[in-house]
């Protein structure tokens, strides 16, 4: 594949049918290596190992219901407790990070209501503080450590 903003890991990848299949370790199996899910790999790996995020509270591809719409999560991490904190949008490195994007993750919150959203081509990454009463997302400096998402 090709170089990232993120920190390299040890993928692991395998040919199938032709086609290249990398290991998701939070679906524990292998999955289509597509340019989104290479971005989806490397922030996974990033948030896990860079930010302290425990693996066994994170998902990837999560359904869920957001109004009468069934829609799916690129990830969603969350609280100790069960309750959702963020949620990820991951995009292919050619497609840009604009009001769009921002647009979907926002929608997801109508399920989850979760304090912080981010979004990542590989190439830019971007963190929001949700204000659900001024229905605002408030930028954030820098992509949170664990401990300072479970306190927003």
């Amino acid at each position: 594949m090709f170089a990232l903003q993120l920190p390299p890991f040890d993928a692991n990848i395998v040919w199938h049918k032709g086609s290249p299949r990398i290991f998701d370790i939070l679906r524990k199996r292998y999955v289509s290596l597509t340019p989104e899910e290479w971005v989806r790999q490397h922030f996974v790996h990033f948030l896990i190992t860079s930010r302290g995020y425990p693996r066994a509270l994170m998902a990837n591809e999560v359904s869920i219901i957001a109004g009468i719409t069934s829609r799916r999560c690129d990830t969603v991490v969350h609280a100790a407790d069960g309750r959702p904190l963020a949620v990820v949008e991951y995009k292919a490195p050619g497609v840009p990070l604009n009001e769009k994007v921002l647009a979907q993750v926002w929608s997801y919150n109508c399920a989850l209501k979760v304090p912080c959203v981010m979004i990542s081509n590989g190439m830019s990454h971007h963190c929001f503080r949700l204000v659900y009463e001024k229905a605002m997302a408030c930028p954030l400096d820098n992509i949170p450590y664990y401990a300072d998402l479970v306190s927003l």
